[in-house]
């Protein structure tokens, strides 16, 4: 295959089910294969650090002949393959994400107690994959505050104002491209500021809110202008807001197409790959589709 596939995780799951509807119109969207994944779990004694992953066991896969089914006959329907392994699943799933240009899997699969949200292994591939990870959540969530106006089709974006992540920002760009959708840029900043101050210091100078929501709208069109310039076909919306992060991702979810988040850089005393609170949370309370991105290669 010349063009890296999109590939869907799929365990025979309601949550699953729904990812791979997501993963079938995003491979359209990208004239891309599909692959349709099946990871069977290795025995829980086995420790996953011994054996990670494996061949698939000879006998046929009912999860797999259940997709097949799922899909058969449609026109639309992009070239598939379907892979079955054995092994740890939360280690082979990350690692399906080095030969796919997008990994797509449900909030939570068959396995883990009923009441969570987000499962442990769609946690780890939204951490650890090589490629962007989208999670397609369970229905029923909701979400309070006013509906975000406008009409139409629309992409969220996290934008931090002091460190924005070039690739986060681009497949964003992308994405609404692809879908004829408008792209709003939610860039928070702390509020009410909470200045460090010494013993015996005097207390800095009030800062109007109005002055910070400036600035911070001026930066972020600053650093939204280049991609605005190579995708001038798709409406902006730069949305500054004071305070928690997520919780405006979160309410920006209703009724989005997806939104889109950034995943942490390496940290010089944390090598090892991070989540972020922030998208951490958004994973578990969006309603929308989350797709985490991870840092461009030079800041990873």
């Amino acid at each position: 295959m010349s063009t890296l596939p999109v590939v869907a995780a799929v365990d025979g799951s309601d949550g699953s089910l729904r990812a791979l509807e997501w993963a079938v119109d995003a491979a359209r969207r990208r004239a891309a294969p599909l692959r349709v994944a099946h990871v069977r779990q290795y025995a829980h004694w086995v420790q996953p650090e011994v054996l990670a992953a494996g061949p698939a066991e000879p006998q046929d896969d009912p999860v797999l002949d259940q997709v097949r089914t799922h899909l058969e006959g449609r026109p639309d329907r992009p070239d598939t393959e379907y892979v079955g392994l054995v092994g740890a699943v939360g280690a082979v799933l990350p690692e399906l994400g080095s030969g796919a240009q997008l990994l797509v899997l449900g909030s939570r699969g068959r396995g883990g107690f009923a009441g969570l949200v987000l499962g442990s292994n769609s946690m780890a591939a939204a951490r650890d994959a090589e490629c962007p990870v989208v999670v397609v959540p369970r229905p029923g969530r909701e979400v309070q505050g006013e509906p975000p106006g406008g009409p139409g089709p629309r992409v969220v974006v996290g934008l931090k104002v002091d460190g924005p992540d070039e690739a986060t920002l681009e497949f964003a760009f992308a994405e609404a491209t692809r879908r004829g959708a408008r792209l709003q840029a939610v860039a928070a900043y702390p509020w009410p500021a909470q200045p460090w101050m010494m013993p015996g210091e005097m207390p800095p100078t009030i800062v109007d809110q109005d002055v910070i929501e400036d600035e911070t709208r001026v930066l972020a069109d600053g650093f939204l202008a280049p991609y605005r310039e190579r995708h001038p076909d798709v409406p902006v919306e730069v949305a500054p807001a004071a305070g928690d992060a997520a919780g405006h991702l979160v309410a920006a979810s209703r009724d989005a197409d997806l939104v889109v988040v950034g995943r942490h850089r390496r940290r010089l005393l944390s090598p090892v790959r991070m989540m972020g609170s922030v998208t951490h949370a958004v994973l578990l309370h969006a309603v929308a589709p989350v797709a985490v991105i991870p840092p461009s290669p030079a800041q990873d």
